[in-house]
């Protein structure tokens, strides 16, 4: 169901209005804020679901914060079952959400960009059309989510996504990879590129091509799906290749980097995928690039080489910013996977340590936790679950460690794990976007 505010310019009008006078300044009047919250100042850049979750998690922890969001999106559009939509078996409003809710906790919501950062005067600048407003903050939270190595693959640009779709973030991405699949004629080659690894919720690609494959057994029988895989192994690996030979025999073939699945050119206009040693001409090609911290990241100056973001594991505060927290799939958590119920246990875990850190107070250590379902088929789902600790700085793996889904399950567990995925999405999304 699609939330968005009734009216969201004037709402924009007032809110920058307000904060027009309290904007910058001295820290005794960025505290100057009406309604709830006007204690320190806490803006949190993103409004994924790292972003949303770290907003509420910080209404409750403290009512004395004046707490802002921005997003550069009016709405949000969820990665998790978007592989559905991609299948046909779930509309792409399903994984729209706005913000009402926040507002209505008394969070600030500007639907606008940010444009730049000063962690030394600790202001942030955000920008809608020809409007500008810097805001100062005790405490910034970025949640950036993922940009693309474009031109990593030869040929793999961002032009090159309208012909190549990566599907990987965006409603309108993936609205155009369902309808190529849907103009494809019987007898059609999809090619799915998985990429290296650190990525956004490693099994996504897999999941991809078996509700592909579900969808070409049931509509294009005549056609398969290719996966060229950047490695030589993936998460859950066994689970897939047990569903694959169960539901679509003959339908899935998977080409990891040993043999030669390593994508190293594209011709988009053609859609040719190119390895070192074969080409595949295909009637669509999802090309899904190298990863790394979203733009927000190298703004703020808190991404390293690597293009991730280095944390605080028990604060996540940069290692290169003061002041600046970094949540979600951007920031390096160790053994922890880059996924939407990893970022919402970061937010949580960040927006106490805050609370805390503006009273004096240590954060205590945090115990996290995470969970991903793949969907196979509408009736078949895996799953992973893990909880971590930090030892020596870092998350690892703590006890029960990781769980995954019996390797040699009946159909009826099967079945029970798909309706628990749909009722995990109903859960987190009402709980971060209400």
């Amino acid at each position: 169901m699609l939330r968005t505010p009734i009216d969201r310019r004037k709402f924009l009008t007032s809110t920058m209005a307000a904060a027009a006078s309290a904007a910058i300044a001295s820290p005794a009047v960025r505290t100057q804020g009406a309604g709830v919250g006007a204690g320190p100042r806490v803006v949190v850049i993103g409004g994924g679901f790292g972003g949303a979750a770290c907003v509420r998690a910080l209404r409750k922890a403290d009512p004395r914060l004046q707490i802002w969001l921005s997003d550069a999106n009016a709405t949000y559009t969820a990665s998790p079952m978007s592989n559905a939509v991609i299948a046909g078996l779930r509309e792409l409003q399903s994984q729209q959400f706005g913000y009402d809710a926040l507002v209505r906790e008394g969070i600030r919501f500007l639907h606008m960009t940010a444009v730049a950062i000063d962690p030394q005067k600790r202001h942030v600048t955000l920008q809608s059309g020809n409007n500008r407003l810097t805001l100062g903050y005790d405490r910034l939270v970025l949640s950036p989510g993922i940009d693309f190595r474009w031109n990593a693959i030869q040929g793999y640009d961002e032009a090159a996504s309208a012909l190549m779709p990566h599907a990987y973030s965006g409603g309108e991405q993936i609205a155009l990879l369902r309808r190529q699949l849907d103009a494809m004629e019987d007898g059609g080659l999809v090619v799915i590129s998985a990429p290296v690894t650190p990525s956004r919720c490693p099994p996504a690609p897999y999941e991809r091509a078996s509700l592909i494959a579900h969808f070409l057994k049931h509509n294009k029988p005549r056609s398969k799906v290719i996966v060229l895989d950047a490695k030589d192994s993936f998460t859950m690996q066994k689970l897939f290749e047990i569903g694959w030979k169960a539901l679509y025999p003959g339908l899935i073939e998977w080409v990891p980097v040993g043999s030669g699945g390593g994508l190293a050119s594209v011709d988009p206009k053609t859609r040719t995928l190119s390895t070192d040693f074969d080409k595949y001409e295909a009637a669509v090609a999802n090309v899904i690039p190298p990863q790394k911290g979203g733009h927000l990241a190298e703004l703020a100056g808190v991404a390293d080489r690597t293009g991730w973001c280095p944390v605080d594991p028990v604060t996540f505060e940069s290692k290169l910013q003061p002041n600046i927290h970094v949540i979600g799939d951007a920031a390096i958590a160790g053994a922890m996977p880059r996924s939407a119920s990893a970022a919402t246990s970061q937010a949580k875990i960040c927006a106490g340590a805050i609370a805390a850190l503006i009273a004096g107070k240590s954060p205590p250590a945090p115990t996290l936790t995470s969970s991903c379902f793949s969907l196979l088929a509408p009736d078949y789902a895996i799953s992973q679950r893990g909880t971590y600790r930090v030892v020596e700085g870092q998350y690892n793996e703590s006890e029960p460690g990781i769980v995954v889904s019996p390797l040699n399950a009946a159909a009826d567990t099967r079945n029970a794990e798909a309706k628990e995925a749909a009722a995990w999405y109903a859960d987190i999304t009402t709980a971060v976007f209400g």
